[in-house]
């Protein structure tokens, strides 16, 4: 065994958090083993599956046989049992349990292979050039290695893409549904002025690994170790690294936030999925909107539809049968204003600039988070055999205008038209209210709340696409 952990490679990267920029360097670009690093990813993109609408924190997760007889660090999970995502997250960050970790890649992508390819692409488009993953926890399999460069560049987009969910890092402990869970990485956190995360990790051919991250006055500085000794030498040496990257970090820099990721077409990457294309992504599962970006989006490729389509399935299927599937809730005082501060223990990261004010979603003592401003609106039911019921609309005088996707045989039929038509035109429909409206000829499938520009353009790109659509104006 002595032999095996000293023959892990060392690799050390410290960068300045603010800009991107590398403050130390030592074998960063070395393809190694990343342990438990690894589920970084599984939470940046379990994070990004919570943002797109593809699954939400307190959606039951049903446990297969494959992730509960994922090997230790495990939360204990039972093959048919159900749990709420939020607490496989809080497993995976906190307590770095495999079982956990593989039953999100399950719940996102239908199997941890094919949630190993999102994490790929993913990798490639977030610049980490020389990372594959081939599973969702980080157990030695061949092919499965990352760098300390890519490592670090993971720890900063956790901390910048999903600042909401950041603090989960820092926990002490927390509660996972079936067990009360502890950090790996408490000794770091009680011991260093300033740490807040991120993640360990250790196997045997990985050695003992860290992704650290400490603020300190205006300075952030991340510091990643491969292949350390044990975890006491683990910890002594990213403390050094970040006393070096404090150091040599200017005590002031003009901040360069990264941009939420973009993906391109497929081909070529080598995992089977999109990579990350230079200029303006035309063509993407659900484009992001990029500022300066100019490009009118196009329509996905067929595969992409597909996928689109798959995924609205899943959606509406978690939908109906969420309510019935959550715990009861113990009685809360309802927050009915948003003066109201919220309590100590719910409140994310202290964040710069603007983003300071968001709420983190994962620590609401609610059963169900606040939806981030960039989720689909909800449908709206309206006709004369329910009441209708608004639940977000539009607070600007101009946007009178929507647009009409026409009558539906079902309502069903209508509410999966309007969720594949927002997912694949998230850039114009984001802000837009759904409704499905009953007539005598069926379920009409409308989008309000838009400028009359915008409904003409929208029309106009969704019948290119041979989708019938009308646009409709206050009186309508």
């Amino acid at each position: 065994m002595g032999g095996a952990l000293k023959a892990a490679p060392y690799a050390a990267m410290v960068m300045d958090a603010r800009t991107g920029e590398v403050l130390h360097s030592r074998n960063a670009d070395t393809r190694l083993h990343p342990a438990s690093l690894t589920k970084m990813m599984t939470l940046y993109i379990a994070f990004e599956a919570v943002r797109l609408g593809e699954i939400t924190l307190d959606t039951p997760v049903r446990i297969s046989q494959h992730a509960a007889s994922e090997p230790p660090s495990r939360l204990g999970l039972r093959a048919g049992s159900t749990i709420r995502f939020r607490y496989l997250i809080r497993a995976a960050a906190i307590r770095s349990a495999n079982d956990a970790a593989t039953a999100i890649g399950e719940a996102i992508s239908g199997s941890e292979a094919a949630f190993a390819a999102r994490m790929t692409r993913t990798a490639q488009a977030l610049g980490m050039t020389r990372t594959t993953f081939r599973n969702a926890h980080g157990l030695t399999q061949d092919g499965h290695l990352s760098t300390a460069s890519d490592m670090t560049i993971m720890g900063r987009r956790l901390f910048y893409d999903y600042p909401q969910y950041y603090n989960i890092f820092s926990r002490r402990q927390d509660d996972a549904g079936i067990a009360t869970i502890r950090n790996t990485n408490r000794a770091l956190l009680d011991a260093y002025r300033g740490a807040d995360g991120i993640k360990t990790g250790y196997t045997r051919a990985a050695g003992f690994n860290l992704v650290a991250s400490a603020e300190r006055g205006n300075v952030r500085v991340i510091a990643t170790v491969f292949g350390g000794q044990s975890t006491a030498w683990r910890n002594q040496r990213i403390m050094e690294l970040m006393d070096m990257g404090f150091a040599r970090a200017p005590a002031r820099a003009t901040e360069r936030r990264p941009s939420l990721p973009v993906y391109g077409p497929s081909g070529g990457s080598g995992s089977g999925g999109a990579v990350l294309t230079s200029g303006i992504v035309s063509q993407s599962l659900r484009p992001m909107p990029r500022p300066g970006a100019t490009q009118e989006p196009r329509a996905p490729e067929p595969a992409l539809l597909a996928a689109i389509e798959e995924a609205v399935g899943q959606a509406i299927q978690a939908a109906a049968t969420e309510p019935e599937a959550q715990p009861q809730a113990a009685p809360e005082p309802a927050n009915t204003t948003a003066n109201v501060p919220p309590s100590p223990d719910t409140q994310p990261m202290p964040r710069p600039q603007a983003q300071a004010q968001v709420e983190a979603a994962e620590t609401q003592s609610q059963p169900i988070p606040p939806r981030p401003a960039d989720e689909p609106a909800p449908i709206i039911v309206a006709g004369p055999l329910e009441p209708e019921v608004i639940t977000r609309a539009s607070s600007s005088g101009s946007r009178l205008f929507g647009v009409s996707l026409g009558p539906q045989p079902s309502h069903h039929a209508a509410e999966r038209l309007l969720l594949r038509t927002a997912l694949s035109e998230i850039g114009t429909f984001d802000q837009a209210l759904r409704r499905v409206v009953q007539r005598s000829g069926g379920y009409e499938a409308r989008f309000q709340g838009l400028t009359e520009d915008q409904a003409t353009r929208a029309c106009a790109r969704l019948s290119a696409r041979a989708i019938p659509c009308e646009p409709f104006g206050p009186a309508s």
